[in-house]
C-alpha cells in the first residue's frame, strides 16, 4: 500500500513539475511576441540567449530554397521602428518537447501587419535553460503569402 501512494506522489509531483515546466517555456515564446507587439527592442533582446540564431527559409521566384540569417540586433532594430500593436503574430502551440534544460517548440501562426493578414507558415524552437531562465537559442520559420487560413 504504502508503494502506491509512494507511485500516485510521484506521478502527481512529475505532472505537475512538467506542466510548470511547460508553461515556463510557453512564457518565453510569449514574451517574444508580446515585445513584439508593443515595438520594444530591449525586451525582445532579452528573449535571446548569447549568440542566438534566426534563419527564414525562403522560396525565390522559380521555388528554389534558401536560408537567410539575421542577427538578433538586426531584427530588434526592425520591430522598433515599427509602430506599437502594428506587428501581431498570432501562435498556436502545437508540440512541446522538454529534456533538462533544452526545449524545442513547434508553432504554427499566422502574422498580421496593421490588422491586416500578411503571411503565415511555422516557427521551430529551440530554447535552452540558463541561468536566468528559459531563452531561444534557435529559431528558424517559414513564411507563405497564400494557402493562409
Amino acid at each position: 500500500m504504502r508503494y502506491l501512494i509512494f507511485l500516485i506522489f510521484c506521478i502527481a509531483f512529475s505532472t505537475s513539475h512538467a506542466q510548470t515546466t511547460t508553461d515556463s517555456v510557453k512564457a518565453a515564446v510569449d514574451n517574444l511576441f508580446t515585445a513584439m507587439r508593443n515595438a520594444d527592442s530591449a525586451a525582445l533582446i532579452k528573449c535571446f540567449a548569447p549568440g542566438a540564431i534566426l534563419q527564414t527559409i525562403v522560396k525565390d521566384k522559380q521555388g528554389i530554397v534558401s536560408i537567410r540569417t539575421d542577427a538578433v540586433t538586426s531584427f530588434a532594430s526592425k520591430v522598433a521602428e515599427i509602430a506599437k500593436n502594428a506587428a501581431d503574430e498570432r501562435i498556436v502551440y502545437d508540440v512541446i518537447k522538454i529534456d533538462d534544460a533544452l526545449a524545442s517548440v513547434w508553432t504554427p501562426y499566422t502574422f498580421y501587419y496593421q490588422q491586416q493578414k500578411h503571411h503565415c507558415g511555422a516557427n521551430s524552437f529551440q530554447l535552452v535553460r540558463l541561468a536566468e531562465g528559459w531563452k531561444i537559442q534557435y529559431l528558424i520559420d517559414t513564411r507563405h503569402k497564400n494557402g493562409c487560413e
